[in-house]
């Protein structure tokens, strides 16, 4: 174990070497510096350059470097919270108008990237009597609302089958993003970290970006680049590991457990990408640097062999950072400042809702359309 912390932590989908693109080494001027270059970041470039607006996208890292890129590879619909749980806490009309933003979200990456997207549906399985009962807690609520939802029993447990969620290769779409950004003319940086945001101004350690908007569109950090939300929003770490192919384990669709601190899939190739375990080690995952722990890859190995069956070999073990939430279900999709703008605070699901809010705050940026930015604003009871 401690050989394998001590060597290369890359996940799972990181199958080629990084693309090459530039760091800023002058002064730009754009109308709007987009900061994070994962998959809300790319969706919010991507709806500006529909717009008509010059952009800027830089990173600290590479492209997918952060979350994006190290996530479980799920496509969710809706918010973090179970769809029951987010009726009781923002009303049922904005609960189901987010989730069908979310499942459309997911169709269009499906037909947009059919090489990258499953369109396989997920799974719920409860891991104790309680949990059954809250899984048919939200079987009602999704079918009082006409949501697309069925019971399951299978081999995985009793639960709930979600048809309309799937899988994906997140850092290959990330890139893709990326290379059709360019092509589309957004002016893409990396190894280009914002040291400071002095008014619509992004300071880069060998350049500067002059904007008219700017708009932070990170998950994991997000209260570092944006210090108006300490209080409101903290980091953890996320930790997961892959294992090699095995052909005597068929997981057909992505696995969420034990209220959703545990999940899976199985790759076409047979391989399992596993992660979890979190809450068991709470207090050491917040504010933790992206890198696996031993305890945390301890108790996955133990789920990977005890529940999932797997004895397939250990091959990567990985870590990212994701941000929370601390006063509400809802992601941070904000004005921050005049002509400063953040998304981010997915609370461990961003892969699809990060996407829905890259869209809505560069309309609110560029057009002054809130509409969208509404569904997420605490305070709009």
């Amino acid at each position: 174990m401690t050989r394998l912390l001590s060597s290369d932590d890359q996940p799972i989908w990181h199958d080629a070497p990084d693309p090459a693109y530039p760091m800023l080494s002058d002064a730009i001027a754009v109308d709007v510096c987009v900061i994070g270059l994962g998959g809300s970041g790319f969706a919010c470039i991507h709806e500006l350059l529909d717009l008509g607006v010059s952009v800027a996208g830089i990173d600290a890292g590479a492209v997918g470097g952060g979350a994006a890129g190290r996530n479980g590879g799920f496509l969710l619909a809706g918010l973090a919270a179970f769809y029951h749980d987010a009726v009781a806490a923002i009303g049922r009309e904005r609960a189901a108008a987010i989730y069908r933003l979310t499942i459309a979200e997911i169709g269009q990456m499906a037909t947009a990237m059919p090489e990258v997207v499953r369109r396989v549906g997920s799974l719920r399985i409860a891991a104790s009597p309680e949990e059954a009962i809250d899984c048919n807690a939200q079987l009602q609520a999704m079918r009082a609302d006409d949501l697309p939802v069925e019971p399951y029993c299978g081999p995985e447990g009793e639960g709930l089958l979600l048809p309309t969620d799937g899988a994906f290769q997140p850092l290959h779409r990330c890139r893709l993003l990326a290379e059709r950004a360019q092509q589309g003319g957004a002016l893409l940086f990396t190894h280009t970290p914002a040291l400071a945001i002095e008014g619509t101004t992004v300071q880069c350690p060998h350049g500067r970006i002059l904007a008219r908007h700017v708009i932070i569109a990170v998950d994991g950090g997000l209260e570092r680049l944006a210090p108006e939300l300490c209080g409101m929003v903290r980091s953890a770490r996320l930790q997961m590991l892959a294992t090699g192919p095995d052909p005597a384990c068929s997981i057909p669709r992505p696995v969420y457990t034990r209220w959703g601190y545990d999940y899976w899939q199985q790759l076409p190739d047979g391989r399992i990408a596993l992660g979890g375990c979190r809450d068991r080690f709470a207090a050491e995952e917040w504010d933790a640097p992206p890198k696996p722990s031993v305890p945390v890859q301890l108790a996955l190995e133990r789920l990977l062999r005890e529940r999932i069956g797997s004895q397939a070999p250990v091959e990567r073990r990985w870590a990212a950072q994701v941000a929370y939430r601390r006063d509400s279900i809802l992601p941070i999709a904000r004005q921050i400042r005049p002509h400063v703008w953040a998304i981010g605070a997915y609370n461990g699901t961003g892969n699809v809702i990060g996407a829905v809010c890259g869209r809505a705050v560069a309309h609110a940026a560029v057009r002054g359309d809130c509409s969208l930015l509404r569904l997420f604003d605490p305070s709009n009871a």
